[in-house]
């Protein structure tokens, strides 16, 4: 199951009509809106394509000027990512080396001060290779 987030983009004058038609059409959960014309809805499909194409449909109905995806989830991306972290150790095993070569330890940091995510999150998608 995917769900994503979306903020639809209208003028201000037909905000109150696209907030209608979006609850009407049935493929979209409609969150809040703003005097600006942005609108939030979310998503959910049983994948990408599905979601596109309900993406599709938001973007045809009138007054919309945009509709872009902006987080989305899927839950057998996570369940893969906790399969991992379930499957390591608490320790790394480089750490449980009696000479291990300092050069080595990767310490990935605060996440909250990080500013390369895409190179974490590759790192942490390779966690179950290194494992092995």
């Amino acid at each position: 199951m995917n769900i994503s987030s979306i903020v639809v983009q209208t003028l201000p004058k037909y905000v109150e009509q696209v907030v209608q038609d979006l609850k009407d059409c049935e493929v979209c959960d409609y969150h809040m809106h703003d005097e600006k014309g942005r609108v939030i809805i979310t998503i959910e499909g049983n994948g990408v394509s599905e979601e596109l194409e309900k993406l599709r449909v938001v973007e045809a109905i009138a007054h919309v000027i945009a509709a872009d995806m902006q987080m989305a989830y899927s839950e057998d991306e996570l369940d893969e990512h906790i399969e991992v972290i379930n499957n390591r150790d608490a320790v790394p095993k480089i750490l449980n080396e009696a000479d291990v070569d300092v050069d080595r330890v990767i310490y990935n940091g605060d996440m909250k001060k990080r500013e390369d995510m895409v190179a974490f999150a590759k790192e942490f998608d390779a966690a179950k290779e290194r494992e092995e």
